[in-house]
């Protein structure tokens, strides 16, 4: 469904709202609630404008850094710095961006908070971000030697084993910030 309503927005406009949508649906089903078709189609709509301004200026970023790294790659070797920096800067977006669709349909922030808050995440928990990474870079790994998994399972592989580690993140963030209050 996330390719098919990321499409539907003429894939620029439709990632943010169908990404948003398939995180919604992905935290209902690890919580056990019931979900049904209808479900992202309701979020993706409610979500479109809102969840585009999340995801767009971010994805922009990522694409420049891509091909940024494309671009020092095919320069040779003696591009070699710039293009680990460059890879490092999209390990660091992949790993606060991990936790942004699990923050944003986890919580209810103010638009502006849900990156940042996620940066905070992810510096304060390297841990669970090495393990996020790790997920993702599996995922990615088994879709380049099948690619026929991408369209299949890859992105609701990521989705979901996503939301379901971050929620558990969370909890035991909550547990942690409420057993010092108490203290």
């Amino acid at each position: 469904m996330w390719i098919a309503f990321t499409m539907l927005g003429g894939v620029l406009l439709g990632l943010g709202p169908a990404t948003v949508a398939a995180y919604t649906v992905a935290r209902r089903h690890a919580r056990g609630e019931s979900i049904h078709w209808e479900d992202f189609w309701i979020v993706y709509r409610r979500e479109f404008v809102r969840a585009s301004l999340l995801v767009l200026p971010v994805a922009a970023l990522a694409i420049v850094l891509v091909g940024n790294y494309l671009y020092l790659s095919a320069a040779g070797p003696g591009m070699g710095t710039p293009r680990i920096a460059t890879f490092a800067a999209l390990i660091a977006l992949a790993g606060v961006g991990a936790y942004v669709g699990p923050l944003y349909v986890h919580y209810d922030l103010p638009l502006w908070a849900y990156w940042p808050k996620a940066t905070q995440l992810a510096l304060m928990r390297p841990a669970s971000s090495v393990l996020l990474l790790l997920v993702l870079s599996s995922i990615a790994y088994a879709t380049a030697v099948l690619p026929v998994l991408a369209p299949v399972i890859g992105v609701g592989a990521w989705i979901y084993l996503n939301t379901w580690l971050c929620q558990r993140f969370f909890e035991e963030n909550e547990a942690r910030l409420h057993s010092k209050g108490n203290s």
